[in-house]
Parts: structure tokens; sequence; C-alpha cells
């Protein structure tokens, strides 16, 4: 495997993972993926070898009809994570797709205006900074979702999960002296299953082959639509593979 494909796994695994909403079946994407760029000769340059491999990715997803009530398509779904999660313009977008750059805009500009009408959730914020929290709830709640809770340290995190039985989880992994935001999760994920997003400035210490690997990972600082997409993904189960 080339270095450039090595330094674009992270990207791609988060891409994937946020695309159909499981570790597993995202991994096991960017594997087919990887096994078929094998086969192909890659341009020189990483940036070439990311989009090479969100390429790869994207042409394993199954086109499938909207979910019900005003759902997003697999196109759309596609669109919004390439522009707003991983930050490509709608040039690289459209190269990924095989689509022109107007339309993957128009795409992206529709998709926005509906998130709204996606699935609602009762979300859990678990964050040590009082701003940050603050910031998070006005997102979520506009986003349509309801904020459930907010908690600061790890223990609380975990005694509000088992009250509050949350549909969805933003959490923070560093929590000061409140304790491990990962570790909180760890515990509750033993308890329940709930998709869990975490937002952080240090998103390489999510993606090391452990075995906790989130699905979703939003990156500090961030866009609100890019929370706005990871919210509905995590809320709508990301994309079935069949």
């Amino acid at each position: 495997m080339s270095e450039d494909l090595l330094r674009a796994l992270p990207r791609a695994r988060r891409y994937a993972r946020a695309l159909v909403g499981s570790q597993e079946a995202g991994d096991a994407l960017v594997r087919e993926a990887l096994l078929a760029l094998r086969l192909a000769p890659l341009e020189e340059g990483g940036t070439a070898a990311l989009l090479a491999l969100y390429r790869a990715v994207s042409a394993r997803v199954p086109e499938s009809p909207p979910l019900p009530g005003g759902g997003l398509t697999p196109l759309e779904r596609q669109v919004l994570l390439l522009t707003s999660l991983e930050g490509l313009s709608p040039e690289a977008a459209a190269a990924v797709l095989g689509r022109d750059a107007e339309e993957v805009a128009a795409i992206a500009a529709a998709a926005r205006e509906r998130l709204r009408e996606g699935a609602q959730a009762e979300v859990l914020i678990v964050e040590d900074e009082p701003i940050i929290a603050m910031d998070l709830g006005q997102l979520v709640a506009a986003c349509g979702h309801r904020v459930a809770g907010i908690v600061a340290t790890q223990s609380e995190a975990v005694a509000l999960a088992r009250s509050l039985n949350p549909t969805l989880i933003l959490a923070d992994i560093n929590l000061g002296k409140g304790g491990d935001g990962k570790a909180a999760v760890a515990e509750i994920l033993r308890e329940m299953s709930v998709p869990v997003i975490f937002v952080t400035a240090y998103p390489e210490r999510l993606l090391t082959g452990e075995a906790l690997e989130p699905a979703f990972v939003v990156t500090k600082p961030f866009d609100p639509m890019t929370l706005a997409i990871a919210t509905y993904q995590a809320a709508t189960g990301g994309l079935s593979l069949g």
C-alpha cells in the first residue's frame, strides 16, 4: 500500500463509517475499496489518493430510496458528508461521485434544507466546557432534536445515561478533571445500544484500531452544518448495505 493511501485511511474510514452508521460496516467498505485500488494505478500526490479512496468507497454504496418522512437519498448523504464532514469542495466531491460540480452544489443545498425533516433524537451532551456545551445544546435544538441532558464528568454521563436512556450521545473525549469521555461512552455502551458522536479536537485518538471506535467523529472547531449532518446520520442509522 502506498504511503499516500496510508495517510488517507483515517479520513476514508471516518467517511465510510458516517455513511453507513457502523464501525464494522464502514471498515468493511474501506477494505473492499483498498482491494479495488490495488488493481488500479493511482495518480501521484496525497490528495489524489484520498479522492480515489473516497471514490472507491462511494462506488460500493448501493442506490436505494430515501427513508420515509422526507429522508435523504444515498447520493444526498454522500454529497453532504463529502462537502461538510470531509470538507471537500463541490468540484472535488463531484470528481469523487462522477457528477457535475454544479449538480453537486445544488444537491447539497437542497439536502441541507431538508435535514430538519429527519428523525428527532433525545440527545445527551457530555462536555466539560460550559460555553461549548451551551453551543452544542443550541445546535442540537436547531437541528430539530431535544437536549435530554448536559453533563461535564465521566460519572455524571454514566449515571444520566442510565436514567434518561438517550437515543443519541454527543461526547468530548477530554473532560479535564472530570475524567475521560471515551471511557464514559464505553461504560454506557456495555449497558445499552445508542449511537455516539465524538466531538473532539483530538480525532487521531479515536481512529487507532482499538476496539471502541466511533462511527461518527466531528473535529473541533466544527461547522454547525457538519454537526447537523452527523446528528442526522446517527439518528437515522446511516445507509443500509443490504
